[in-house]
């Protein structure tokens, strides 16, 4: 299974929920789990070196002579049974090898989370990667803030998600119900804003130390 988290506004916390699905998923599953990283920030927030060999980036770029057994070789381990499949070093395109991609992934008897980062809906190759990742993915999970100006955003794209990933920031008029009223779709977790989820993302512990409630929010999605 594999499941794609993004958003329609920077700073909505896509790549702490990614991760942590990650942790959860790594825990449960005894072959492990595998992170797709499309964004780049999530050695980071994991507390490990930013890879310096190739990446997803590189193997979508590259010609149909490599075969998609080169994605797992880029694996790189970051936390206990969570394995990192990092950004690299080019700038996303190849949008027609993300169908080989996504099969691959599919294939995996691993569960496999793929953080995409900020959707914009302009059809340039970078986004249309993010976004053919998000049709590809088994379960596809907006991750947002009770923002209007996200909604909006999210509204105005060519693709839905399957549910919401609420990231709940105290004192906004919008809700939960407001939410899935206007989307269309279940808000499937709702994750308070925590300080000690922030310290963790600050620390580079956050996968090797998952704030507890964090992994209680999301445990209905993993």
């Amino acid at each position: 299974m594999v499941f794609s988290c993004w958003s329609a506004k920077g700073g909505s916390g896509t790549t702490v929920v990614a991760v942590a699905l990650s942790v959860l998923f790594g825990r449960e599953s005894a072959s492990g789990s595998v992170l797709v990283d499309l964004e780049g920030d999530a050695p980071i927030v994991c507390g490990v070196p930013q890879p310096d060999g190739p990446g997803i980036s590189d193997w979508l770029a590259a010609s149909p002579s490599v075969g998609a057994a080169a994605i797992t070789r880029l694996e790189h381990p970051v936390a206990s049974g969570v394995h990192l499949v990092p950004r690299g070093r080019r700038s996303l395109s190849g949008e027609d090898r993300v169908t080989v991609c996504a099969q691959h992934l599919r294939n995996d008897e691993r569960p496999v989370v793929v953080d995409i980062g900020c959707v914009t809906g302009d059809n340039d190759p970078d986004d249309l990667v993010r976004r053919r990742f998000i049709e590809a993915a088994t379960t596809s999970l907006l991750v947002t803030r009770p923002c209007f100006i996200s909604l909006r955003r999210a509204l105005s794209l060519p693709i839905r998600p399957a549910g919401v990933v609420l990231v709940e920031d105290p004192g906004r008029a919008l809700g939960r119900s407001d939410i899935e009223d206007v989307l269309g779709v279940p808000v499937v977790a709702t994750v308070a804003v925590d300080a000690a989820v922030a310290r963790a993302v600050d620390s580079g512990l956050l996968a090797s130390r998952l704030p507890s409630t964090l992994g209680r929010a999301l445990r209905d999605v993993a």
